[in-house]
C-alpha cells in the first residue's frame, strides 16, 4: 500500500479499519482542474450485485527483463490509457473501468505488474527486485515494445506510485495522471524516520514482511492476507468471493513473494536495491515536482495509510484537480467507483 502516512490518524478509524459494511459508491462531476473539487453522490452498482465483469484473451509480450501479460482493448489508433494496479490486488481493479474508456474512444492497456498473474521474468538470473524505480521501467518498457510514444497514466496504490515516477522522470511519455492518493513517491531515508505510535500501527505488514516469520507467513496465507488487507483498506466494499478469488489467483505468480517481501524490506533499507537504479532513486529522493496535468482523487473510506490531499498539493504545478469521491469507497478505488475513475481519465480529453 502508499508508502507515506500522515501523524493524525484517529484511534476509533483504527478500530474500525477491520470491519466491513455494504455502501454504494457514488459520484457527481465537477469543474475540470477546480483545485480540492468534491464529487457529490450519484449512485454506481457495487461490486457482487452481477456475476463478475471479465476481459477478453490476455496478451503477452517481451519487454525489458520481463515477458508482460497484459490487457489491450479499444481501438488501436486511440489516445492510450495505461492503468497500473497494486498490492494485494491485479488487473480485474479495472475490469469495470475499461469498457467506459473503450466507449469513449480509448485504448486500454492493462498489465500484470511484475509478481503478479501471467508476468514472468525472462532469466532465472534476473534479480527478483522490488524497489519502486524499478516497477516504472518495466512499464517504459512496455511502451517501447509496443511503440506506444506518450499515454494518460491512471493508477492507485504500488500502479500510483509507478505513474508518478513516470511522470516525474519521463514526462514527455506521460500525457496526463490520475493518481489515487496523490503524490506517492517515497526514498529510503524518509523511509528511516519514526512515526507516531498510531501511525505505525497501520504499517503492521510492512514490518511483519521485515521478518523471515512474516515472509514464510505471507508465503504460506498469501489469499487470507490479502483479504484480510482489502477489508482493512477499503471497510464498506461488500466483494463477493468470487470477485476476490479471480484477482487472488494472481498472487500464485512464483515470483510474488520475493517481490512484495522486497518492495516492502528496501522501503525501510533492510534490503539493497540494484545499483543500475541509483541515479533514479537519486533523482526521486529529492521529490521531484510533478509537471503534468494531474487529477488526484481519494475515496472517503479509504482505510489504507494516506495523507490529506493538501499535504501534497504543491508537489503538482501543472493543471490540477483533486475530487472526494462519496459514498463509503475506499482503496480500492477504481473497482469501487468506476465510473468516478473512468471519468477523471476522459476529463482529459483535448490536452
Amino acid at each position: 500500500m502508499n508508502e507515506t502516512v500522515t501523524a493524525s490518524i484517529s484511534r476509533r478509524r483504527l478500530l474500525a479499519m477491520a470491519g466491513a459494511s455494504m455502501g454504494a459508491t457514488f459520484l457527481a462531476q465537477r469543474p475540470l482542474f477546480a483545485d480540492q473539487a468534491e464529487a457529490a453522490p450519484a449512485a454506481i452498482n457495487t461490486a457482487g450485485v452481477d456475476p463478475p465483469a471479465s476481459f477478453g484473451p490476455l496478451k503477452q509480450i517481451d519487454a525489458g527483463v520481463l515477458n508482460i501479460g497484459y490487457v489491450d482493448e479499444g481501438p488501436a489508433n486511440g489516445p492510450v490509457a495505461i492503468l497500473l494496479h497494486g498490492w494485494p490486488y491485479d488487473i480485474h481493479s479495472f475490469v469495470d473501468v475499461t469498457p467506459l474508456l473503450v466507449k469513449q474512444g480509448y485504448r486500454v492497456i492493462v498489465p500484470y505488474l511484475r509478481g503478479y498473474g501471467s508476468t514472468r521474468f525472462l532469466s532465472t538470473e534476473t534479480i527478483r527486485n522490488g524497489q519502486q524505480s524499478v516497477v516504472a521501467v518495466d512499464i517504459i518498457a512496455l511502451m517501447d515494445a509496443l511503440k506506444i510514444e506518450k499515454a494518460t497514466f491512471a493508477a492507485f496504490d504500488w500502479g500510483a506510485r509507478t505513474a508518478n515516477i513516470i511522470a516525474a522522470l519521463w514526462s514527455e511519455r506521460c500525457k496526463a495522471l490520475v493518481s489515487v492518493s496523490g503524490y506517492l513517491i517515497g526514498n529510503q531515508a524518509a523511509g528511516k524516520i519514526p512515526l507516531p505510535p498510531e501511525a505505525e500501527l497501520q504499517w503492521w505488514y510492512q514490518y511483519y514482511f521485515a521478518t523471515e516469520r512474516g515472509k514464510a507467513g505471507y508465503d504460506k496465507n498469501r489469499r487470507d492476507f490479502a483479504k484480510l488487507i482489502w477489508r482493512i483498506a477499503s471497510p464498506k466494499w461488500s466483494f463477493d468471493e468470487a470477485t476476490f478469488d479471480r484477482t487472488a489467483a494472481s498472487f500464485d505468480n512464483p515470483d510474488h513473494v520475493a517481490i512484495v517481501i522486497h518492495n516492502y524490506r528496501w522501503r525501510l533499507g533492510l534490503a539493497e536495491g540494484e545499483s543500475k537504479y541509483d541515479s533514479f532513486e537519486k533523482r526521486l529522493a529529492e521529490a521531484p515536482v510533478i509537471t503534468v496535468p494531474t487529477i488526484t482523487l481519494e475515496g472517503d473510506a479509504n482505510g489504507a495509510p494516506h495523507l490529506d490531499s493538501a499535504a501534497y498539493r504543491k508537489k503538482f504545478s501543472g493543471k490540477y484537480e483533486h475530487r472526494l469521491i462519496k459514498g463509503g469507497v475506499g482503496h480500492n478505488l477504481p473497482q469501487e467507483a468506476p465510473r468516478a475513475f473512468a471519468d477523471a481519465i476522459i476529463d482529459f480529453a483535448g490536452f
